[in-house]
């Protein structure tokens, strides 16, 4: 592969065969991680990968370049736990709601609340509960949030692979939604939903283990 200046990345749309034609947020991170050029590298959380992917794409060209100092920091990004998933997209959701358009609102806000519903189970709490920011999030928008509670109380015919299915599709409506609403500034809102979502998945890399100095030192 010939050298390319990595110092300010020129980001563009969609998938690109190799370097030369160009590359997306994840295919430089890809580059950047040492792996084999691709849009899903195995250096960053499937999910996050996602949200980047999405990102990119909706952003403007004007403001993509904005987005080349984050690449770095999804590199290595690779937490195993299960709130993972159900809180990375909570946050691309309740960056969207208050501003996408009504029917977009009415599908993310059904999806905010399975995902609370995974979290719920995952904390050990009533499955109708909600975090504060996930309430705040649908209080802002009572109807959506009211049609999304009938509809979840509702039998449903099977279970959605919620990891797999339902997280990344609202993942990509909630970040479609932000770059197609009527709001001053949509990139520098899906630049904000990005950041959230890479510090959201920091959070959940595990500490990593302290060992005791009198302990080493017998070891030795």
């Amino acid at each position: 592969m010939n050298h390319i200046e990595l110092s300010v990345p020129v980001l563009s749309r969609g998938k690109h065969r190799n370097p030369r034609k160009g590359a997306c947020f994840m295919e430089f991170a890809s580059y950047l991680a040492g792996e084999p050029w691709s849009d899903h590298p195995a250096c960053t959380h499937p999910l996050l990968a996602g949200v980047a992917r999405d990102v990119n794409d909706c952003t403007t060209d004007a403001g993509r370049a904005r987005l080349a100092p984050l690449i770095p920091s999804v590199i290595g990004l690779t937490p195993d736990d299960l709130h993972v998933v159900p809180r990375v997209t909570a946050i691309c959701i309740e960056h969207a709601l208050p501003v996408v358009s009504q029917e977009r609102q009415y599908i993310l806000a059904v999806a905010l609340l399975v995902g609370e519903r995974e979290l719920a189970a995952l904390d050990g709490r009533p499955l109708d509960s909600l975090r504060p920011d996930a309430q705040a999030a649908l209080d802002a928008v009572p109807a959506a949030a009211k049609w999304a509670r009938t509809f979840t109380a509702r039998p449903h015919r099977g279970t959605p692979d919620y990891a797999r299915r339902t997280a990344p599709r609202a993942v990509s409506c909630a970040v479609e939604g932000i770059s197609q609403a009527c709001v001053s500034n949509p990139d520098g809102r899906l630049y904000d939903l990005l950041n959230a979502a890479i510090e959201e998945c920091k959070a959940w890399i595990p500490a990593p283990a302290v060992v005791d100095q009198r302990e080493s030192l017998r070891a030795q």
